[in-house]
């Protein structure tokens, strides 16, 4: 049985060409939240375009990424 690779959210902010220190993550979430409600993360005004494609097509075509955009969906809320 394989396993698939567990993405976290320094990969995530790695992938999106964001600092990924904790102390970094911690400040993008105070700086960004709340999250206007009916939002789609993707959607968020402080993305770049190629940082909302990425989070739009890796959840549709790469579910392995859907568990940790959803974290950070919720921890921006």
């Amino acid at each position: 049985m394989t396993q698939q690779p567990c993405h976290d959210l320094p990969t995530l902010f790695q992938q999106l060409g964001l600092p990924s220190a904790e102390e970094d993550i911690a400040r993008f979430v105070a700086t960004h939240r709340p999250l206007a409600p009916g939002v789609v993360l993707s959607e968020a005004s402080f993305w770049t375009p190629a940082q909302s494609d990425f989070l739009c097509t890796g959840i549709a075509d790469d579910a392995e990424w859907a568990e940790v955009v959803d974290r950070l969906s919720q921890m921006l809320r």
